[in-house]
């Protein structure tokens, strides 16, 4: 069976080159050779609405993975914090199908729970009340979408140093996920393998009711990508180093 490869928290923005570099080496080589690939979320650093796709640089990565579908690669994409504006114009572009948060796969005779990871910080009583805000479908219509794409710009630029602001005070336990969230969401899904990104801490953790796995985070050239091939699941460094030993899930 062809691998299913899954990745998140690319962050692409035109002031980071290297990274989007990185991005099209990796789907030239290891997304071309499998047969499916899963983003879970935060493939850009901010998403402003479809409309971003006027702008070059997002076009052309949602053109190269449109060349990659058009090889024959699935492509599964789940908003992230960060680019949850992501709808069907960019679908269409990028030739993939949008998943929602969270989602339950069957590969390999295994149920798998993706999810971004966000909405398992529960810690963060303040940021899950500002997730509930900007996901409400009505408001991003009448409160975002429908003014000019410069003035979002700027709003997004304020929100995200407003943000940063924040989240340097804050323990940093809190905006990581919650064990006993984890463990609900996995009992929930009847699954007992969750993959999500969100935190940039990559790590494989043993939970009461299953494993998760963290994807790793993007930056500088370099990033990572999980593997799942004939019922193993795998970590590669991208730029390639050598593989960790797979874990049979």
């Amino acid at each position: 069976m062809t691998a299913a490869l899954f990745i998140a928290d690319l962050h692409l923005n035109p002031a980071d080159p290297a990274t989007a570099e990185a991005f099209a080496g990796f789907l030239a080589g290891p997304a071309r050779a499998a047969g499916t690939l899963y983003i879970l979320g935060d493939l850009f650093d901010y998403w402003l609405g479809d409309d971003q796709l006027d702008d070059p640089f997002y076009a052309a990565q949602a053109a190269a993975l449109q060349a990659l579908a058009a090889e024959g690669v699935a492509l599964h994409f789940m908003p992230g914090n960060r680019d949850f504006l992501c709808a069907r114009r960019f679908a269409r572009a990028a030739g993939l199908t949008i998943l929602p948060d969270p989602s339950v796969i069957t590969r390999d005779g295994q149920r798998l729970l993706l999810a971004h990871g966000d909405a398992y910080c529960t810690d963060d009583i303040a940021y899950q009340r500002f997730r509930r805000f900007v996901r409400n479908r009505f408001l991003q219509a009448i409160l975002w979408l429908a003014l000019p794409r410069r003035w979002r710009q700027q709003k997004a630029r304020q929100l995200r140093e407003r943000s940063q602001q924040h989240n340097r005070r804050k323990d940093y336990r809190i905006m990581d996920v919650n064990a006993d969230a984890i463990d609900a969401a996995l009992a929930g899904h009847d699954c007992r393998i969750l993959i999500h990104g969100h935190t940039h801490r990559p790590a494989t953790h043993a939970h009461r009711h299953g494993v998760r796995h963290v994807l790793p985070d993007w930056h500088a050239g370099q990033g990572g990508y999980l593997q799942l091939q004939d019922g193993q699941l795998s970590r590669h460094d991208w730029p390639a180093t050598q593989p960790e030993n797979p874990t049979g899930i």
